[in-house]
């Protein structure tokens, strides 16, 4: 497996982005065998290091008569496309310059004049397979002669791409089906330079919900974005290979990348459009964070934690107890890592008059027993040394509960709902014996975000109620 930078379109082309490539696939688990990191007998691999071996070839394809020089400006050829476009017919080159003898194009080249090197498509239809799409064929007409060095003597994707193929002995070229119409240009090329032409496999386009091609509108669409999503490698990689294939049997889909590489074949891929599922890919992620292991996810969870506030780069032995607790509590609920701050929210904010005013919490609030409920309750509480001292067990706060619901009569949700809203805001939530602990630990850490005790949140709502 080769890594090329193909970066000879220099308005597209920096070295941070350069840099994001070589990151996301090692990130993904990718490796390779040659590239510019690593090196190899075929290098350089960046275009922009390979262009006097571009200009020779074109040089060569010159003297032999199967490239032409061709002096039409770009406004010129802008009117040849829009006198095409409007007599419905292909917007393709004329070939005007074909006829312009050899002699005279070289004499204005030594001259100063601009010119571009165009390729001679020969007089016949352009055939190749396609281990995808199977047997395809493009009549010569439409192609057109296609310009492989531009006047800036600037070599072009098409051009570039077929010398570099060749000379790094390139077996398989695997792209997207976006790129089918610029195949029969390259394979023109190998023939004109006499090299034999690879095997190609034109991938099908993966669509959003929609069935529109995927873009920045369907969501992340970006290496980056799945892994700031909280997204594991492992998982997208999974994924990304179920999108138009499947393999033997098709109903098997949880793969590693040892096993994708034991079952994969380009015969098994599809020509259909391929739909991007989020669910799908959630689904998977779910699935690697319960098989990864608890000190990996931890560590990749701060930081999410870190980036809102929560928590700080200090981390000391007691921190990393407390955090493997909220983690235990927070993590059987979510896809992507990501989710983490949002469900761990019932342990950093306590808002008790939002609380109060929250639609949903309304019909708990008004019912008949929740009044005597919240008072014995929150009068409990404060008294009790333990919750004073921030130190309330599972063991005791569940023996208050129970003094609660036999001195008012209220049991199940009329008892333990309102319980609820008083220490997490809302009627649902983690169970009160992971919980507890949790709150009472937190509130002792240094924290950047204070975690209050249940004595605290006690104490704020009996406030907020007037009470």
């Amino acid at each position: 497996m080769v890594l090329r930078i193909e970066d000879t379109d220099v308005d597209r082309s920096e070295a941070r982005f350069e840099d994001q490539l070589i990151d996301d696939l090692k990130w993904l688990g990718l490796d390779w065998d040659e590239g510019p990191d690593v090196g190899g007998s075929f290098g350089p691999y960046r275009q922009s290091d390979r262009l006097p071996i571009y200009r020779e070839h074109a040089e060569r394809l010159l003297s032999e008569h199967k490239a032409y020089l061709c002096f039409c400006t770009e406004a010129e050829l802008q009117q040849e496309r829009e006198r095409a476009t409007a007599e419905r017919r292909q917007p393709i080159y004329s070939g005007k310059c074909r006829a312009v003898d050899p002699a005279e194009a070289q004499q204005r080249r030594d001259s100063g004049e601009a010119c571009a090197f165009r390729l001679r498509i020969p007089e016949h239809p352009i055939r190749f397979h396609d281990i995808v799409h199977g047997p395809v064929e493009f009549s010569n007409e439409v192609v057109s002669d296609p310009i492989i060095l531009r006047s800036s003597g600037m070599p072009v994707y098409n051009y570039v791409v077929v010398i570099d193929d060749a000379l790094m002995k390139i077996t398989h070229v695997i792209r997207g089906d976006d790129h089918l119409s610029n195949t029969p240009k390259q394979v023109a090329l190998y023939e004109a330079l006499g090299w034999p032409v690879p095997e190609f496999a034109h991938l099908s386009t993966i669509l959003g919900a929609d069935r529109e091609r995927l873009s920045k509108r369907h969501g992340a669409t970006s290496i980056a974005n799945f892994r700031d999503m909280g997204v594991l490698p492992e998982a997208l990689v999974n994924y990304l290979a179920l999108l138009g294939w499947a393999p033997p049997g098709g109903t098997r889909e949880i793969f590693s990348i040892q096993e994708l590489v034991k079952e994969f074949s380009l015969e098994r891929v599809t020509p259909s459009p391929a739909v991007f599922d989020m669910e799908k890919l959630y689904w998977l992620n779910r699935h690697y964070i319960k098989q990864s292991s608890t000190q990996r996810i931890e560590h990749l969870a701060l930081n999410f934690f870190r980036a809102l506030g929560l928590l700080s780069s200090a981390h000391t032995q007691g921190l990393e107890a407390w955090f493997s607790k909220v983690m235990a509590l927070v993590l059987p609920s979510v896809d992507r890592l990501e989710q983490l701050p949002e469900k761990a929210a019932v342990i950093f904010n306590h808002d008790a008059k939002a609380a109060l005013t929250a639609s949903d919490n309304a019909e708990v609030l008004g019912l008949p027993n929740t009044d005597a409920v919240l008072t014995r309750f929150t009068v409990k509480i404060l008294e009790d040394e333990s919750a004073r001292e921030g130190k309330l067990t599972a063991e005791c706060f569940k023996k208050i509960v129970n003094e609660v619901k036999a001195e008012t009569g209220a049991k199940g949700k009329e008892l333990f709902h309102p319980i609820r809203i008083v220490i997490t805001g809302s009627h649902s939530g983690p169970e009160f014996d992971k919980l507890i602990p949790i709150l009472e630990e937190g509130s002792h850490l240094a924290l950047p975000r204070h975690v209050l005790s249940v004595h605290q949140r006690v104490e704020a709502f009996a406030k907020a109620r007037g009470k």
